[in-house]
């Protein structure tokens, strides 16, 4: 079982800021500062609401569907694993400009479009559910959605101030920092698979 060390690492690595922060700066190119901060905030508590309801309500039909936490957990782990490898092999294509849809004028609609899955990743979802699923007494429940909240609050501080942040060599410090982590996200991504498989009996422990 996970402690609270790994929880947060896993919950960092998944729905952490380091992987929201260009993407972010990249939407809301040209908006002025005042409605960056308007649309980072909707987005926080968008994103704070849905992953604890929504890991709530997945615990409580994950037992109404006959769904085993290790069967959970390795979809979690595959779809993990195709979205940390297309990032991997993103680094080795040839750079293309992709224009984005303009966002709504709204902060509070702007943030619903980028909610999902710039912030709630469904990998992401998925682990905060089996965390949840998993947990056998109320007080280690309460630890992993004060995780959830923090790591959240976490991603609040980077949107707020993203900006500022990517600016000169902290572009460069984030690219390097993303090829390193987007290495790292597969392998965790293969062993959340190979720890499922054993969990459901399939590979020996």
């Amino acid at each position: 079982m996970l402690g609270p060390i790994e929880i947060f690492t896993l919950l960092l690595v998944m729905l952490g800021p380091v992987r929201i922060l260009v993407p972010f700066v990249r939407r809301t190119h040209g908006i002025d500062e005042a409605t960056i901060r308007k649309i980072a905030w909707w987005m926080f508590v968008i994103a704070t609401l849905a992953i604890v309801i929504g890991s709530l309500l997945g615990r409580v039909l994950l037992e109404r569907w006959h769904v085993s936490v290790p069967a959970l957990r390795l979809t979690g782990g595959i779809v993990f694993f195709l979205v940390a490898l297309r990032q991997l092999l993103e680094q080795y294509e040839p750079s293309h400009e992709s224009t984005s849809p303009r966002l709504p004028a709204s902060p509070f609609a702007a943030a619903s479009r980028l909610v999902f899955p710039m912030v709630l990743t469904p990998y992401g979802i998925a682990a905060v559910i089996a965390l949840i699923a998993g947990s056998d007494d109320t007080t280690r429940t309460l630890t992993i959605l004060a995780l959830v909240l923090f790591v959240m609050f976490l991603d609040l501080v980077a949107m707020w101030f993203a900006p500022r942040m990517i600016v000169g060599f902290a572009i460069v410090v984030l690219q390097v920092l993303g090829a390193i982590l987007a290495v790292l996200q597969v392998g965790l991504s293969v062993q959340i698979i190979i720890d499922a498989l054993r969990l459901l009996g399939v590979l020996d422990t």
